[in-house]
């Protein structure tokens, strides 16, 4: 079987933002993780970048000003399972995390690894624009995080909404 490639790069600016360590491995290992699990092949970028370089895309790509946690850009518009293909591109801010897990995902740890797989679900497809939509990814993003970051239960403080 041939399996995806997951390309990972750290491309915080020198303005702070590699304060916040970011471990390159262990995230591209989820992500691969979820890749695998979603009988994908192909490949994904993940790209981890300042609050500057995430606001600038979210303005440019989304139409909203200032920074925002996770942006996803699906490549091809058609998954087909087990037929490479270019994935897309998950773009993280580590410092917007810092900031907002304790009123999210309850830990910076659990923060990142929502992020990562939430950016990919929406590489594959997935969407929460409407409620049906939102409880499906909701119940896609606990199931992954169960079993390949906490690998059991999620943690009691663990929320996938922001407060």
């Amino acid at each position: 079987m041939i399996e995806p490639t997951v390309v990972v790069a750290d491309e915080r600016g020198a303005d702070g933002s590699l304060d916040v360590v970011v471990d390159i491995d262990r995230w591209r290992r989820l992500a691969l993780d979820v890749l695998v699990d979603s009988e994908v092949v192909g490949e994904l970028t993940l790209t981890f970048v300042d609050r500057e370089e995430i606001a600038e895309l979210n303005l440019e790509h989304m139409g909203k000003a200032g920074p925002t946690d996770v942006l996803s850009f699906p490549m091809d518009d058609e998954l087909v399972a087990g037929v490479p293909t270019l994935l897309g591109d998950v773009v993280i801010s580590p410092a917007v995390a810092a900031e907002q897990f304790a009123d999210h995902a309850g830990t910076f740890d659990d923060e990142l690894a929502l992020l990562v797989v939430h950016g990919i679900l929406h590489v594959l497809g997935h969407d929460h624009a409407e409620p049906e939509e939102t409880a499906r990814m909701r119940a896609s993003e606990r199931d992954l995080l169960q079993r390949f970051h906490w690998f059991g239960a999620a943690p009691a403080g663990f929320r996938q909404s922001h407060d």
